[in-house]
């Protein structure tokens, strides 16, 4: 008998991890899937996590990848379904985030669908439809220097209405402070009022747990990973739950860090590490082809420490290459030369890997042809152990760029075996 009851779509890879942390540790039996599995593959989890990488593709191609990944999920036998994008609302003016959320609501012909990115425990909350990184708003505190998605308003209604056809509602603290009946009536109100996706303020997990009570009978949620925080327990109240352990499966041998995100906490984490060797990859010379896979993998130690390979750089920086190469054709070569990089040394025997970097680890999941993940342990906030399915897996960390505590690579590989 098909248990699937949460299906789920994420915009990128590490989201999808950061979710199925979440969700895992709530009791749900998960796993976390590749790209829309075959029409032949079925799932044997009580909820089901689809990665897509489409935060930064066209909104076009992103809004049918979705839809292509509910259809699959819809056949499973998935009851509520939720769309998962970062706790910063990493988009642009133009999507993807809102015309993704709108297909999916049409999709499943349901209106007053939840928005709500926050994580407080990794100190983003929204309040009065406003998103806040710890005590700034989110346009000052760093992401409006995003290479790919600079935020450069903290006003979630505002942005998610430039990027949307129909009306964008709000349900303030106040009525989340007056608990799951409050929200919940707030909701029927926008669907009155024709409101197709409505930004809910959260500052804490005690408002997200009652969001997601509020939501017990929603078809379509969206948010961050912290919105899941409230979903176990509707399920569990209905006897549905197994609350069965986790499926990872640890390693040991050969290691490696890849650090592919410029954010603030990466640049920490980097200048923090001290497990092993530091490689610089310099992109004037990547761009330039004068960096190989096999001219960096000649440097690795083979004294048991564990090298860490970054391409990491300040914003102005950044800002400088994508002035000269270009936006896309830089991203393109970072992540392709990680993408080779990875797949050389797992074929030369490495077993634990270390990403971080949104951008950086779906391209590497994508060159190591991995379908699908079973979730072990946090790491940090976010980040879970994840391993591989089949005969000869690999232990894996996807970090966000901007998630985890400056000693995080030295934790996950410890973790990671």
């Amino acid at each position: 008998m098909n248990n699937l009851l949460l299906g789920c779509i994420a915009d990128d890879f590490t989201g999808a991890s950061d979710l199925a942390n979440t969700l895992c540790r709530e009791g749900m039996r998960t796993t976390q899937y590749i790209d829309t599995p075959g029409a032949n593959t079925k799932a044997d989890c009580e909820a089901a996590i689809i990665a897509l990488k489409s935060r930064s593709i066209d909104a076009d191609e992103a809004i049918h990848q979705s839809l292509e990944a509910l259809a699959w999920l819809r056949t499973q036998g998935a009851t509520q379904f939720l769309f998962k994008y970062c706790s910063t609302f990493d988009s642009t003016r133009d999507g993807n985030i809102g015309p993704v959320a709108e297909a999916l609501a049409a999709a499943l012909d349901t209106a007053g669908v939840v928005v709500c990115p926050a994580f407080p425990t990794t100190g983003r909350t929204v309040y009065q439809g406003h998103l806040f990184v710890n005590d700034q708003l989110l346009n000052e505190s760093g992401l409006q220097n995003h290479p790919l998605n600079p935020m450069t308003d903290a006003d979630i209604r505002r942005w998610l209405q430039h990027q949307c056809k129909n009306k964008v509602g709000h349900v303030a603290q106040g009525a989340v402070n007056n608990g799951t009946g409050a929200v919940r009536q707030a909701l029927d109100k926008s669907v009155k009022d024709k409101q197709t996706l409505v930004v809910v303020d959260a500052t804490t997990d005690k408002d997200l747990i009652t969001i997601g009570s509020a939501c017990s009978d929603a078809k379509l949620i969206t948010g961050g990973s912290g919105i899941a925080l409230g979903l176990p327990q509707n399920f569990r109240a209905k006897g549905l739950l197994s609350d069965a352990g986790q499926s990872f499966r640890p390693q040991t041998g050969p290691a490696i860090v890849l650090a592919g995100s410029c954010s603030q906490a990466t640049r920490q984490q980097i200048e923090h590490y001290s497990s092993g060797p530091k490689t610089n990859i310099n992109i004037q010379q990547l761009m330039a082809d004068k960096i190989s896979v096999q001219s960096v993998a000649e440097t690795l130690p083979d004294d048991g420490s564990v090298a860490l390979i970054y391409s990491s750089a300040a914003p102005e920086e950044v800002k400088q290459l994508q002035s000269e190469f270009g936006t896309d054709t830089v991203a393109e070569k970072i992540e392709s030369f990680f993408a080779d990089l990875a797949s050389f040394l797992v074929t030369s025997g490495y077993k634990r890997i270390v990403v971080a970097g949104g951008e950086t680890s779906g391209a590497v999941v994508s060159a190591l042809n991995i379908n699908a993940f079973d979730i072990g342990s946090e790491i940090d906030p976010g980040v879970p152990t994840l391993s591989t399915k089949g005969e000869k897996p690999i232990a894996m960390a996807l970090k966000s760029g901007n998630f985890g505590a400056v000693d995080f690579f030295a934790k996950a590989l410890l973790q990671l075996q």
